[in-house]
């Protein structure tokens, strides 16, 4: 069994909750309300900054030409494009680029982003692969199973086919590749690697919860104690 498959079936209940969340139910039917997915907006375009840096100190860990080039690569790529698509998101919402880099980070995305980046600093280039794959693998599998639930086009369409559109497959396949190269390389990393792919795939189900609730950080005042 390839690595990444030893992976995948670890956590595999994470991904059932995935797909059965409200969030990921009713954007796949298009009812899922505007300030959800406005808010998933807007955290997500804070998230890719940071994971854009994640493959940028990755790459200045690897040790040949070829996986250095391409993870400074993806880099550019999450910066050049995807956060492209979420600009354009926004501005269907009109929503303006301004407001996007201003955005404060919600609780859920502070955590995903602070273990990313420590992650990438602190941690071996085979545990950066495997906490970096749960967002590729992950948004696959989920945009697949929402084109499944699709019943016909929506306002949601574009996101679905973003995420299941063939140059995506082609990054998660070399994130898969990556993740079981490193398995094989060093198999003294699979533990890390093991916590590094949980821990991410549960603050992946995490951040849909935190788009769908709005998440942030409203503090609770004597006036609102029970």
């Amino acid at each position: 069994m390839a690595f990444s498959d030893r992976l995948l079936e670890g956590g595999e209940p994470i991904w059932d909750a995935q797909k059965n969340h409200p969030f990921v139910r009713e954007l796949a039917a298009g009812t899922l309300e505007e300030a959800a997915f406005l808010h998933w907006v807007r955290q997500d375009y804070r998230y890719l900054l940071d994971y854009a840096r994640v493959f940028a100190i990755a790459g200045s860990k690897a040790r040949d030409e070829e996986t250095m080039t391409h993870l400074f690569g993806v880099a550019h790529e999450i910066l050049d494009f995807e956060m492209d698509l979420h600009r354009e998101f926004a501005a269907d919402y009109g929503i303006a680029p301004a407001e996007l880099e201003t955005v404060e980070k919600a609780p859920t995305c502070v955590a995903y982003t602070n273990f990313l980046v420590r992650t990438a600093h602190e941690g071996s280039l085979a545990a950066i692969a495997a906490a970096i794959y749960p967002c590729g693998q992950g948004y696959l599998d989920i945009a697949e199973y929402m084109a499944d639930l699709a019943d016909g086009d929506h306002r949601y369409t574009p996101f679905i086919e973003k995420y299941t559109s063939e140059e995506f497959r082609e990054a998660v396949d070399w994130m898969r590749t990556f993740v079981d190269r490193c398995g094989e390389r060093y198999p003294g990393e699979r533990e890390a690697m093991e916590q590094a792919f949980l821990t991410s795939a549960k603050l992946e189900h995490r951040f849909w919860e935190m788009a769908y609730t709005q998440e942030g950080w409203e503090l609770e005042t004597d006036a609102d104690a029970p």
